[in-house]
Order: C-alpha cells, then structure tokens, then sequence
C-alpha cells in the first residue's frame, strides 16, 4: 500500500506573526492564521482554534457520514467545539467538549451515541491524535418533530 500523505504550506505574511496556509487540494482556499496583539495583529485564528475547528469538522463529518450509512436523514448538523486551555506554559488544551446538534427526522438516540462512539474510536483522525492527549468529553441535541432531546 501506497503511503498517505496530508501536506499543507504556510508562509508569514507581515511583520509580525500573520501566516496564511494553503494544501494542494485547495490552493485557492486560503486560510490566516495571526495571534492577538501584542504578538501579532488579530487578522486570522490562532493554532488552538484552528484544532477545534479542524476537531469539529473532523467528528462532524464522520457523524453525519455515519447516521447516513445506517440510512438515517440527516438534516443539519452544527457541531460546538469548546477547549479549556492551560495559562501557563506548556499552553495546550486539558480538556474539550463537543456538542453536536442534530436536526434528524428519524435517527435515534441508540443511532446518535454508536456514531459518536465510532467517530471516537476508528473513523475520525483528528480524534484518534487527540484523545489520549487531552480529556474529551461529548454531548448531543437531537432536533427532530417533536421536542428536542438533550443527551
């Protein structure tokens, strides 16, 4: 088998610490990076943001394609993702929650909490790298007909 490779480039834009990040897959899709200032100038998200929208993208995805193999609709979907961070060095994340609000006519809770389990433990990269890392914890709302659900 052929190795996989994910590459992306980043280059410093000012003077500062503004970077944009461009892939080969999406060359015309740039994406800023910059810190709050004094470091940097504010223009773009910082290194921790990007990881949670990169998470919440990430389980996302594997949640809807998920519910959708087990021939469930999947409506909408909006994922919350949440990070406490440490204040002193090594600055990272000690724990992140994610919410996932599922607007699904007949998907179940038993159907919800099998794809949050498998996106966890196999079909999410981005959760495979961080959970023995940091603490994750994850919730559901089911927005379906009838009342909301909340798990």
């Amino acid at each position: 088998m052929a190795e996989q490779f994910e590459e992306v480039t980043v280059v410093l834009t000012n003077e500062k610490v503004q970077f944009t990040g461009v892939s080969p897959s999406n060359p015309d899709r740039p994406i800023a990076f910059d810190y709050k200032p004094p470091i940097g100038d504010g223009q773009g998200y910082n290194g921790l943001e990007l990881l949670l929208m990169s998470f919440a993208g990430c389980s996302g995805t594997a949640i809807a394609f998920l519910l959708r193999k087990m021939g469930k609709t999947v409506s909408g979907l909006k994922v919350h993702a949440k990070g406490l961070r440490r204040e002193q060095p090594p600055i990272k994340f000690e724990k992140i929650s994610l919410d996932f609000i599922l607007d699904s006519p007949d998907a179940q809770d038993k159907e919800i909490q099998r794809a949050i389990r498998l996106a966890e433990e196999s079909v999410c990269p981005v959760w495979q790298m961080i959970r023995n890392n940091v603490e994750v914890t994850a919730g559901y709302k089911l927005k379906a007909s009838g009342p909301d659900s909340s798990h």
